[in-house]
């Protein structure tokens, strides 16, 4: 018996994965009667071990017409290590549909099973590891260094589909907006190709216009408005996201002094590698990776290895508009913005809005100078 499976934390992937390979793996010249599809939702581990029985029961039986078919077992929930796939009625199922599987009912069937979770410590999955046609997605880590360029890598190929070709800032912020939801990123490619036209070139306005702000996004867009010394857009965005209650806290953590520091680090690797300034991001990576290693050490780096590129490839091309000693003040001044945040009763909003106009007007260090 053919046996094919389709898993990962990637939903949306899994479920077109699934889809496609059950359409191409059905008889040709069949029916709705060909093939069972077992629907794998099962809200209670009564319901999981129902389900298993069905899908053993549609193993075990002819097609209706005889010959061959495909038993798909979709979207199954309760393959996971969670309250209903850690019930021993739950278990008691899967065995069961294991011990099946092991049997092998006949050439003539072909069983298809998709899931988006699985616990990869028990029997089934060791046994499809070893036995079946496996296919993983799992979604991309964004709690990763570096989770950017492998999610425009996806979006890239998606686009290309799509005959779209994106803009380098108009890319950066749809990853930012999209983020690593397969589905989410179809939708939304599928959105601004209707905007844009077959073959049309999607821009940074198109972005903003058809694709939900996200979380993610302004913080994108608050380090661009940084990097660009642009303080009105940062302080609109900011006062933004607090009228939707986001801490200020988390506002300069995650947007503020990241984009700060790596704006420094390059200043300094300009200071003394100056031919990195040279052409563009990608020119920049490359030039990165022919430095020594002693140079790199005290970079960002990816959990994987190798420095962690995308935010320094963005302030590499804005450094130049700063000067080192101006970076070392900015430094300095989020470090007293961040504690008097935390440790003063001053106005949140008055203590981001001052420390944007001295990063970007470079207020402090000429109030010394004076």
């Amino acid at each position: 018996m053919p046996i094919h499976a389709v898993l990962g934390t990637d939903e949306g992937r899994v479920a077109e994965e699934a889809a496609r390979l059950f359409n191409e793996l059905k008889p040709s010249g069949g029916d709705e009667f060909t093939n069972d599809l077992i629907e794998g939702s099962a809200s209670n581990a009564e319901e999981a071990f129902q389900i298993c029985a069905k899908t053993i029961e549609a193993l075990q039986t002819l097609g209706f017409f005889g010959g061959a078919k495909v038993v798909w077992l979709k979207a199954a929930n309760f393959l996971a290590d969670d309250r209903t796939g850690g019930a021993e009625r739950a278990k008691e199922g899967v065995e069961a549909l294991l011990d099946v599987l092991k049997g092998g009912p006949g050439e003539e069937v072909t069983f298809l099973l998709s899931a988006s979770g699985i616990d990869k410590r028990r029997g089934l999955f060791r046994w499809l590891k070893d036995n079946a046609e496996l296919a993983v997605f799992d979604k991309i880590d964004v709690s990763k260094e570096g989770w950017e360029e492998e999610v425009a890598m996806m979006v890239r190929g998606r686009a290309k589909d799509l005959n779209l070709l994106f803009e380098d800032d108009a890319l950066e912020l749809f990853v930012q907006l999209a983020g690593e939801d397969t589905r989410q990123i179809g939708n939304e490619l599928e959105k601004l190709s209707l905007y844009v036209g077959e073959g049309g070139v999607v821009e940074l306005g198109a972005v903003r216009l058809m694709v939900p702000a996200s979380r993610k996004g302004v913080i994108w867009e608050v380090s661009r408005a940084l990097e660009s010394r642009d303080a009105a857009r940062v302080v609109e965005l900011i006062d933004a996201q607090m009228e939707k209650n986001e801490s200020a806290i988390g506002i300069i953590r995650a947007a503020i002094i990241p984009t700060v520091r790596n704006l420094f680090l390059v200043r300094v690797l300009l200071d003394s590698h100056p031919r990195l300034s040279a052409g563009n991001r990608g020119a920049f990576a490359k030039a990165l990776e022919r430095l020594p290693a002693g140079d790199l050490a005290w970079l960002p780096q990816k959990k994987a290895g190798g420095v962690n590129v995308w935010g320094l490839a963005f302030a590499m091309e804005k450094a130049g508009q700063f000067t080192t000693a101006e970076l070392r003040e900015a430094m300095e001044e989020c470090l007293k913005a961040d504690r008097g945040l935390v440790t003063t009763q001053l106005d949140p909003r008055f203590v981001l809005h001052r420390l944007v106009a001295r990063i970007c007007t470079g207020g402090g260090r000429r109030r010394k100078a004076g």
